[in-house]
């Protein structure tokens, strides 16, 4: 018996040794800088042998994303908020414009435009969104000494009840701050990078998340007896984890609208049978260009489908450059009115003027539910349904997307789903506010703060296989990680880069 545990030591010994030898070879440079460091690190016991770590580097990469992305997660989080209670706010703020007494008989569309038109004779209408029920005004949109307004009319006396700038109000301002940031398309792309680099925040954030100890607090729910760093820590993971997939769902189905990634996901996935327009006179615009920043028209689905043309002879009036004069419409607005109830278009819906000669009327409404979508373009010559689309012409791309729009801005469910998107929101503020906190808190005096990067770890291959993927389907998103792996190599590595490493040895 004896002799057994003899060799069976022996043998354990021999194998140590091994491993030994095998996990000193593979050591990294930096712990084999010489002989007796090899030395010191083989006389140490197997268990202690130093094991691997990525967190510094993913620690690094959640850093730079979240001090980015950050800022415009805030803002992204108030202005949602702003949008999301639209329903509500607006009979508060503008209760004197949106709601009338209801009376026996209603004025028709055309006697409607006549009083808004009387009202402002050089203003140009461009779009009709008439009552949504009995209770509600009509209204229309028009250019008017250089700026665009909404006027609101009593459908029953044609009494004018006032404007409202059709941009610069509440609910447009902060679509538009949502949207592109009030300054165009750089703006759209800034959205569309912050977003990008949110899916990023959000799987290093879920690595760093990770438990690494058997304890739930802390990694489940906050440690609300801790203080300082510790306590705005705990917040900040706690409310990332939990917040983890509907943020996700929040990016992904706000990028759907961005006008760089949006617009090659529409293109790719957005698609309608060719024989849809096979009989129609196509114009060179997409429906894409009746939607705006502060408004919107027309359904995701129907945003790069062809504008048909009106006119028996479009395609003749087309080459003959008659597209450049007026619209001369020889149908009333209450015939493209009636036409829309007949079709049982949902109420809520907008008519778009044409603005052209060879232009169409374009009844459209983006519903709270998806499934009641519906565009029709009407011929302003002939009173034609040129195009009618519902929902049951979309592919199944376009229907999840759709829906999650809706999703996103909280119209599917009524106020149980504001209430979720509210909750989202808050999550992401907290998210933001708290690592923002933990960043002062943790930043040296006079330095950036920028996680230290131990030069001894190996390269992380799934988060290498991750960002790749990213920079694929987010390109905007590959470029800038090439701008700041370049940055932080380059000029904060040697700026502070002492600093931090001694920050990060203490």
């Amino acid at each position: 018996m004896l002799a057994k545990i003899a060799n069976d030591n022996a043998a354990l010994m021999n194998a140590r040794g091994v491993l030994r030898l095998f996990a000193s070879t593979l050591a990294p440079t930096g712990l084999r800088s010489s002989t007796k460091k090899q030395d010191a690190f083989a006389e140490q016991p197997l268990m202690s042998t130093p094991k691997i770590s990525f967190y510094n580097l993913a620690w690094r990469w959640h850093f730079y994303a979240g001090l980015f992305v950050a800022p415009f997660m805030v803002l992204l989080a108030l202005t949602g908020i702003i949008y999301l209670f639209k329903p509500q706010l607006d009979p508060l703020m503008y209760g004197n414009l949106l709601t009338v007494q209801s009376a026996e008989h209603a004025l028709s569309a055309d006697e409607q435009l006549q009083r808004a038109q009387a009202a402002y004779p050089q203003g140009k209408i461009s779009k009709y969104l008439p009552p949504a029920d009995a209770t509600s005004s009509a209204q229309f949109v028009m250019r008017n000494d250089g700026h665009e307004v909404t006027v609101f009319v009593d459908p029953y006396r044609g009494t004018v009840l006032g404007e409202q700038d059709a941009k610069y109000n509440l609910q447009a301002i902060a679509r538009a701050l949502h949207g592109e940031l009030m300054i165009g398309t750089v703006g759209d792309r800034l959205v569309e990078l912050a977003a990008g680099w949110g899916v990023m925040l959000v799987i290093s954030g879920l690595y760093l998340w990770w438990p690494r100890n058997k304890s739930a607090a802390g990694i489940l729910w906050p440690r609300l007896g801790s203080r300082g760093r510790l306590f705005w820590r705990d917040l900040h993971a706690v409310a990332g984890f939990w917040g983890a997939a509907f943020l996700l769902v929040m990016l992904l189905s706000g990028m759907t609208w961005t006008g760089f990634w949006g617009k090659q996901y529409a293109e790719l996935w957005n698609k309608f049978p060719a024989a849809m327009w096979n009989n129609v006179p196509q114009s060179d615009q997409q429906a894409r260009s009746l939607n705006t920043a502060s408004q919107q028209t027309v359904p995701w689905a129907m945003e790069n489908t062809p504008m048909p043309m009106s006119g028996e002879h479009a395609e003749h009036m087309k080459h003959a450059g008659m597209s450049q004069g007026p619209a001369a419409p020889s149908i009333r607005l209450q015939q493209v009115v009636d036409l829309a109830n007949s079709r049982k278009v949902e109420p809520g819906y907008s008519i778009t003027f044409p603005t052209t000669a060879e232009g169409v009327f374009t009844i459209a409404v983006f519903a709270n539910d998806p499934r009641n979508d519906a565009t029709l373009h009407v011929d302003q010559y002939s009173g034609k349904v040129l195009a009618d689309v519902r929902w049951e012409h979309y592919n199944s791309v376009a229907r999840v997307t759709e829906s999650g729009v809706m999703l996103h801005e909280g119209k599917m469910f009524g106020v149980v789903n504001q209430i979720i998107v509210l909750l989202i929101c808050l999550m992401i503020l907290l998210s933001a506010v708290s690592g923002l906190v933990i960043w002062w808190k943790r930043r040296p005096q006079g330095s950036l703060g920028v996680p230290p990067l131990r030069h001894d770890l190996p390269k992380w291959k799934t988060a290498m296989a991750i960002m790749l993927g990213l920079a694929i389907v987010f390109p905007l998103v590959g470029a800038s990680l090439i701008v700041v792996w370049a940055l932080d190599r380059l000029v904060l590595s040697r700026l502070f880069g002492q600093r931090e490493s001694a920050s990060g040895s203490a």
